[in-house]
C-alpha cells in the first residue's frame, strides 16, 4: 500500500469516528470499534513509513 492511500484511510477513518461518536457517544461500542481501526491503521503507518529513534 503506498503512503498516499494509507494516509487516505486514516482520514476517512478519523472522519468516521468523530462522526459515531457525535452522534452515539465516546463510550459507544461502534465508536470504540472505529477508534481501534483507526489505531491500526496509524500503527500500521507507523510501522511502515516512521524509522524508529535510535537510542543509545
Amino acid at each position: 500500500m503506498c503512503k498516499q492511500d494509507l494516509l487516505s484511510l486514516i482520514e476517512q477513518k478519523r472522519t468516521e469516528l468523530i462522526q459515531v461518536a457525535m452522534k452515539s457517544g465516546l463510550n459507544s461500542s461502534a465508536a470504540i470499534q472505529y477508534s481501534q481501526e483507526l489505531d491500526a491503521l496509524l500503527n500500521e503507518y507507523n510501522r511502515i513509513f516512521i524509522k524508529k529513534v535510535q537510542t543509545h
